[in-house]
């Protein structure tokens, strides 16, 4: 017996997210789609139904991505896991990808480009953009390449970098991403030192430049 698709949407921009959903439902009319905006809504649905795609967005309340993925994998193993994110996939994507997702889409994406990449996270299980094909063949092939000081950060420090510039008091990002406060401290002493930083708005100028 035949059984529709399942599509979990995870996106804390309630624009952004419907309008998503609006472009899945045009590309796949069958497919059942759910909806969550912070990571512990996302948990909770994944405790209890069964997906074959969840399109997760980088920075939700309640959690760190990295959280999300690992719980996914351990309690949905074959769900595949399609980053959907604004940041640039020459720097992130890879990164991404090393965490455990299956792939990564800009959220700027065409129409053309979602419907692609439904289909090979669907069908084949990953979907590798052109972007990140570039970034693998220049590693591979030892490329100079302008480095950034990003590529310094590991990825929960990235991770704390980008959730440090929007401004939240420091008890609120702590709830935020369920880390004691004095853990979030020790890895923004770390940003600041690998990132030769000393304060927030440095840090902000320099996403600005290489994020």
């Amino acid at each position: 017996m035949h059984t529709s698709t399942r599509i979990l949407v995870a996106d804390d921009h309630g624009i952004v997210r419907m309008g998503l959903v609006q472009i899945i439902k045009q590309l796949r009319p069958q497919a059942l789609l759910s909806e969550v905006d912070d990571y512990k809504s996302l948990s909770s649905l994944i405790s209890r139904e069964s997906f074959d795609l969840v399109i997760l967005d980088v920075n939700m309340p309640n959690g760190t991505l990295q959280q999300a993925i690992d719980f996914i994998k351990l309690k949905q193993p074959e769900l595949k896991i399609l980053i959907f994110s604004s940041q640039d996939e020459h720097l992130y994507g890879l990164r991404y990808l090393k965490m455990g997702a299956h792939g990564f889409l800009n959220k700027h994406s065409s129409k053309d480009k979602i419907d692609r990449a439904l289909y090979a996270m669907l069908e084949e299980g990953k979907f590798i953009s052109e972007g990140i094909k570039d970034t693998i063949l220049s590693n591979t092939l030892n490329k100079p390449q302008k480095l950034s000081p990003l590529e310094s950060l590991s990825n929960r420090e990235l991770e704390i970098a980008n959730k440090l510039v929007e401004g939240l008091p420091l008890k609120e990002l702590s709830n935020r991403l369920n880390l004691h406060a004095s853990t979030i401290s020790t890895y923004k002493n770390r940003v600041f030192e690998k990132l030769k930083i000393q304060s927030i708005p440095d840090l902000v100028e320099v996403l600005k430049m290489y994020a």
